[in-house]
């Protein structure tokens, strides 16, 4: 079978960066091949940089056993699914200035580097459906995850009219037909986690009808204890609460549960182009999470400093033997 991308990236990829991003992707192969899972976090927008068109793959060929990422990147997904021909990139964002912003923004255009979100056709189609969903459960007295109910609304069918590209590109649609567990820390701040706190404002839902960052943390605490008999390797795409929350789970375990015989996650990756300075998380080379309890002494780890917009593509290519 032709491998073009596979065998391009074991000819050329030999040094530095480039060889990095191969020792992590067959470490991360040898993790599967061992019987071992692999939590997937992802930060930033890749979501509205279409990572989806190979992550929904790595998902439904088994290789992701469950994730972690932002409130933007669980909604971003679905905005990119029923709007995408709406979207608009702006190649020289560089060059904006404070009124060529202003300007996108009376557009209903909200920007993502290169790519503005459009806000009517994404935000508002999404929340005429997903507040249905919200107050439907509320009456039933039905509490759920945030990425439940997003599971709920992409199943229930009510967007297929509106899919603007293959649904085999939407990684959150591959997640919902598998119920790939997802942990979405502080999806408060995320545009729909912004639209359920303006309907607790107004009185007409609840605030505990979605359930909590610490019920997020029990829930992993929980499936991280049932699955970390074989290994469980961590593979963080950028920085920030989608990578330092899930991680946490196993000192948390260790030490403040005192289970001492929780294992530690047994391979760590990280694709960040955030440089170590002084206090920085997201910077911090893999060797530090040894101090926090986190990383054993022989876990293997990659640290890749790169944009992960190209890094996370080639190594998910090279996992499916693409």
């Amino acid at each position: 079978m032709s491998k073009p991308i596979t065998e391009f990236i074991e000819k050329y990829f030999l040094h530095f960066n480039s060889a990095a991003l191969v020792d992590a992707a067959k470490g991360y192969e040898d993790q599967l091949n061992q019987g071992s899972k692999m939590l997937v976090s992802l930060a930033g927008a890749m979501s509205t940089a279409e990572i989806g068109k190979i992550f929904a793959e790595m998902i439904r060929r088994d290789k992701v056993q469950i994730v972690s990422c932002t409130g933007a990147n669980l909604e971003e997904d679905l905005m990119n699914l029923v709007a995408h021909s709406h979207y608009k990139r702006v190649p020289n964002y560089r060059d904006l200035t404070p009124q060529d912003e202003w300007d996108l923004l009376e557009k209903g255009l909200n920007r993502v580097t290169d790519t503005c979100i459009p806000e009517e056709e994404a935000f508002r189609r999404l929340q005429e459906h997903i507040v249905k969903i919200w107050k439907d459960a509320e009456a039933k007295g039905e509490r759920y995850f945030p990425h439940e109910y997003m599971y709920k609304l992409l199943l229930s069918g009510v967007l297929e009219e509106h899919y603007e590209i293959p649904i085999e590109n939407s990684w959150m649609y591959a997640a919902a037909k598998a119920n790939l567990p997802i942990v979405v820390p502080g999806w408060e701040d995320s545009t729909m986690g912004n639209i359920f706190a303006s309907y607790v404002l107004k009185g007409e839902l609840k605030a505990s009808t979605v359930k909590s960052g610490i019920e997020y943390m029990t829930f992993l605490a929980d499936w991280y204890t049932d699955n970390s008999k074989d290994g469980i390797g961590f593979f963080q795409i950028g920085g920030g609460i989608a990578g330092d929350f899930p991680i946490c789970v196993v000192p948390m375990l260790y030490q403040d549960m005192e289970r001492t015989d929780t294992p530690f996650w047994s391979y760590f990756c990280q694709i960040s182009d955030s440089t170590t300075s002084y206090g920085s998380y997201s910077g911090a080379v893999p060797n530090e999470k040894i101090t926090w309890g986190k990383l054993d002494i022989n876990t293997p780890k990659f640290i890749i400093e790169s944009d992960a917009t190209i890094v996370a593509p080639l190594i998910f290519a090279y996992l499916l033997d693409m």
